[in-house]
């Protein structure tokens, strides 16, 4: 696939992509499904936070300021947990069997720890500045990330 923005080169982008391709087909195969159980609701809300997750990711990749940016990847990063407590509702409601979610909930655990390192490295508070060893250094160095940012 050809990229044209920023946000289509990063990994986590392409995980999500991968997830809405992965639960797409299980939403359609579970509408199918003769169940008691209420189950529409927790479908829509898969299928809305799977969208929300990627254009959270997308929309704070293309901002300019930190703390923005941190926010739209930690609303991504909510998303994707909602992603994952409606996989498993649809577990405790006897509607899928826990196999049937488990690759799906390894994407959503990739892509939240992913959202999570984005928003540790923009968040106002965690970013003003890293303190890390030197390997060749004796002691340690404050690092400015500011100036490191592409």
């Amino acid at each position: 696939m050809r990229t044209y923005f920023d946000h289509e080169k990063l990994d986590v982008y392409q995980l999500e992509l991968q997830f809405i391709t992965w639960v797409t087909p299980l939403i359609a195969k579970v509408k199918q499904r003769p169940s008691e159980a209420r189950i529409a609701e927790v479908l829509d809300q898969l299928d809305r936070a799977s969208l929300s997750a990627l254009l959270n990711m997308a929309e704070g990749n293309g901002r300019r300021q930190r703390r923005t940016r941190a926010k739209f990847f930690d609303d991504a990063r909510g998303s994707a947990g909602e992603c994952a407590a409606c996989l498993d509702a649809l577990v405790a409601k006897n509607v899928c069997a826990a196999e049937e979610i488990d690759e799906g909930k390894q994407l959503l655990l990739r892509i939240a720890s992913i959202l999570t390192k984005l928003v540790d490295r923009f968040d106002s508070f965690a970013s003003l500045s890293i303190i890390r060893e030197e390997a060749d250094a004796q002691g340690f160095e404050e690092e400015d990330e500011d100036k490191n940012e592409e």
